[in-house]
């Protein structure tokens, strides 16, 4: 296997990997992934069933060599300096696992020893701050076998920042939970942004746009989308204005593309409204003067209008789909 050079990172970027691959025999299961993660940022990393997430999160935390390509975390190459990378890092598996006859704090206890050199008073210090951070405190002396899938969630990612890591990785962090349950661990999460940078996968979208500032979309082994959420909420059409409106007269849609920022004009009819979709290229110059225009005609009526938000579940399928129509 030859590697590429290992990356230094000379920027703000936790996690960078460059033409990262890994096959299973005849199987690509990645191809060619290149990441950045910004540091102290919440990154979440999206894709169908199969698309390779578990597999680039293995190879991440050294759990499995990548077959081409490079990586660094930290700086440090994920092949050959692993070691020092996973004393850094968190990692939250998608079922954790614990030692149910012993308590949340016994749990915690027993994983700080294998970090900390450190009195029994200090380690138990440590612990009440990861209860405290986890919503557990009241529920510190109880046995792990009677906690609900909420509250072992919850005390996985307890574990996992027990060492005050600089990265976590978490796999599934809410995927079994219900709505309260997902909420408390979203809650954490936005937390722990303050202290840690959070790279984690989810199918759950929804999640995603609420916390995430940063999301890359896996599929098929290939990175076919990433960049900041903003970004990819924009959507490929650029900045797109809504209305809808009564009474529109026949020439509307011409004096709209008659404005010199106006780039296309879609109209559909429901219920006796015209509902338009304006595409813009001067953002500023729509909001200045796109309502002011339309309201010049005294016969129509304007019912709605804003600027067009895309939600995450939109912008995904599209991807997805537009990717494995070209596969």
């Amino acid at each position: 296997m030859q590697l590429k050079t290992p990356i230094i990172l000379l920027n703000e970027n936790v996690i960078e990997t460059r033409g990262l691959s890994k096959s299973f025999g005849s199987v690509q299961a990645l191809n060619g992934i290149d990441l950045q993660v910004p540091r102290n940022s919440i990154f979440g990393f999206l894709g169908p069933n199969g698309a390779g997430k578990t597999t680039t999160m293995k190879i991440l935390l050294g759990l499995a060599r990548p077959t081409g390509g490079s990586g660094a975390i930290f700086g440090l190459d994920i092949v050959r300096e692993s070691v020092a990378i996973r004393e850094r890092i968190g990692y939250l598996p998608q079922q954790p696992r614990f030692i149910d006859y012993m308590t949340a704090r016994e749990n915690l206890e027993f994983a700080a020893k294998f970090f900390f050199r450190a009195s029994r008073a200090q380690i138990r210090v440590r612990c009440d701050e990861m209860l405290e951070l986890v919503g557990l405190t009241d529920k510190a002396e109880r046995p792990i076998r009677g906690f609900s899938g909420g509250e072992k969630q919850r005390l996985g990612i307890a574990l996992a920042q027990i060492h005050s890591p600089e990265l976590l990785i978490l796999d599934e962090p809410a995927a079994a939970l219900d709505p309260l349950g997902r909420q408390s661990v979203l809650e954490i999460m936005e937390r722990l942004r303050r202290h840690t940078t959070i790279f984690y996968s989810t199918h759950i979208l929804d999640d995603v746009q609420r916390i995430s500032d940063t999301v890359a979309i896996l599929n098929h082994g290939q990175l076919v989308a990433s960049g900041p959420i903003e970004q990819l909420l924009s959507g490929k059409d650029g900045v797109i204005y809504a209305l809808k409106i009564r009474n529109a007269p026949p020439d509307f849609a011409t004096r709209l593309e008659s404005l010199p920022w106006v780039t296309q004009v879609r109209s559909s009819e429901k219920n006796g409204l015209t509902s338009w979709l304006v595409s813009v290229s001067d953002e500023a110059a729509a909001e200045a003067h796109l309502l002011r225009h339309a309201l010049s005609d005294p016969a129509l009526k304007i019912v709605e209008f804003s600027r067009k938000k895309y939600e995450l579940e939109e912008v995904f399928m599209e991807i997805v789909r537009g990717d494995s129509n070209d596969i």
